[in-house]
């Protein structure tokens, strides 16, 4: 199926393309451009328990189906989409609008979450103990919840739904993803290409769709775990929401990452990384830099290089030769973000570089907004204080490493945070003192690898537990503790008495 040709796009149940039982849709649009290039249906509480039924009965043979097969299904699905890896990233580019290379990267990323999960028969390993008692043992299991979630963002159409369903999926569990409405593509490609590799029917599912599909998924009794990644109010919303309908839930929220620059720093190496962490993606990432701390006297010369560096930047379309940074999402977002840009020189920030209403020819109504770089920020204002989810970088002064600290820990969101300096003291002080979630030392984007779990702190997660690496595996399974004993004769035949091991 030519999913590029469709002017609506269905849902994907029980192992097949289905149209939804809805008549709401909404406009899918090429950012560049702004031109409507399909619509995607937005799904009600019907759709989405024909989804969970399909779920439901796929999950006892799947679950049951041993470990190892479940992980080779998965490394099929990790050489199709290798093989795939060009043309999805055009469809990421075509309705995010990230660049080419960017959106390859970022389904490289996801890859590599289903090479972890490959791994599942060693990740499921429980632990035993011989002879607790007299002839006793004890071991333990690791067991799937059932029909899990994911409610994902626009900004990673690929990647997050990656760190989510292949660990589920790999557990035994099925799955049902709901993307976001505005690039959901995507997740059909993967059904497919899941469905190519040997998934039975009914074990990865999608429905489209806005709140309604959302508060569906969140009441419906069938469904036990919801995964979710998006802005801090709805990580909330979901996590409260989920809990009350008794549903395991793990929420990542949204960010304010910080980068710290030191006086000893090499300013020209950390101005390269700031600028690809914060106008990388149009910023439209939950690990972007967004306010950048210089301390003492870094911050002149800091400010001069990330100056010179943003106005160098090619805006352009995704596909275009050459392009290091795309439109945003929608024309919302593009109005909301100058808004932004608004405020802050309204509120006193100097302006080094002003992204409002850039010009690209050939793409007049497309979604742009240029890099933006404020200085002179102090934590009072909008610019700092929200999350603007787009190419602009505050910097912030500060006195001392010590200050900077401070000015992280007392920040509501706490995802990640990095530290440029050639001080090793420096690097231990940032790391053991920093109430942040991921940490970088020289490194301006602390993605952990796949084998590490992903995750904040304070605002930027509702739940116990991060996605990917051994929680995302911990996320996905229950803990069943068994004690076994096999008596020959019937001689030692429990009383009334606390059973002692012993």
């Amino acid at each position: 199926m030519d999913l590029s040709t469709l002017a609506r796009l269905p849902l994907w149940i029980d192992g097949r393309a289905v149209p939804a039982h809805t008549q709401r849709y909404g406009e899918v649009t090429n950012p560049a451009t702004g031109e409507v290039i399909r619509h995607v249906p937005f799904a009600d509480k019907d759709d989405v328990d024909a989804a969970v039924t399909a779920a439901t009965s796929a999950l006892p043979d799947w679950r049951a189906s041993p470990s190892l097969r479940r992980a080779r299904v998965l490394m099929r699905f990790r050489e199709l989409m290798e093989a795939h890896k060009q043309d999805l990233a055009e469809i990421v580019t075509q309705e995010h609008g990230k660049t080419l290379g960017d959106a390859s990267g970022s389904i490289t990323r996801g890859i590599e979450v289903v090479e972890f999960a490959s791994g599942i028969p060693h990740l499921l390993k429980g632990e035993f103990s011989d002879s607790v008692g007299t002839d006793v043992d004890s071991w333990s299991l690791r067991q799937p919840v059932g029909v899990c979630a994911g409610i994902t963002p626009f900004n990673f159409p690929a990647m997050v739904p990656m760190w989510m369903f292949p660990i589920a999926l790999a557990c035994g569990n099925t799955f049902i993803l709901k993307p976001s409405e505005r690039d959901p593509t995507m997740s059909l490609r993967m059904a497919e290409l899941l469905r190519e590799a040997g998934l039975p029917d009914g074990v990865f599912n999608v429905v489209h769709g806005d709140r309604e599909a959302v508060d569906a998924i969140l009441a419906h009794p069938g469904i036990k775990a919801v995964s979710f990644v998006g802005s801090t109010p709805v990580a909330r919303y979901i996590y409260e929401t989920g809990a009350a309908h008794g549903k395991r839930v793990q929420a990542l929220g949204g960010a304010k990452n910080h980068a710290v620059v030191l006086p000893d720093a090499d300013i020209g190496f950390a101005a390269d990384a700031i600028i690809g962490a914060g106008y990388g993606s149009a910023g439209e990432r939950c690990m972007a830099i967004s306010a950048v701390v210089a301390v003492g006297d870094a911050g002149d010369a800091l400010v001069a290089e990330l100056g010179a560096r943003a106005r160098r930047i090619k805006v352009d379309a995704g596909d275009a030769p050459g392009a290091d940074m795309g439109p945003v999402i929608t024309g919302a977002a593009r109005d909301r973000i100058t808004g932004y840009i608004d405020r802050g020189v309204a509120e006193g920030a100097t302006l080094v570089v002003d992204g409002r209403k850039p010009r690209i020819a050939g793409h007049e109504d497309g979604f742009f907004v240029g890099p933006t770089l404020f200085d002179r920020v102090t934590p009072e204002m909008t610019i700092y204080r929200d999350e603007i989810f787009g190419p602009v970088l505050v910097v912030v002064r500060a006195e001392s490493l010590a200050q900077a600290i401070a000015l992280i820990n007392a920040n509501p969101y706490a995802n990640g945070a990095a530290l440029f300096t050639r001080s090793g003291h420096a690097a231990r002080r940032f790391q053991q003192d920093v109430d942040v979630g991921m940490l970088g030392i020289n490194v301006p984007i602390p993605v952990p690898m796949a084998f590490y779990s992903f995750g904040g702190w304070r605002n930027s997660l509702f739940g116990d537990l991060h996605v990917h690496g051994m929680d995302g595996v911990r996320f996905y399974t229950r803990g069943k503790a068994i004690t076994a004993r096999w008596p020959d004769d019937g001689s030692a035949a429990p009383g009334f008495h606390m059973p002692l091991m012993g």
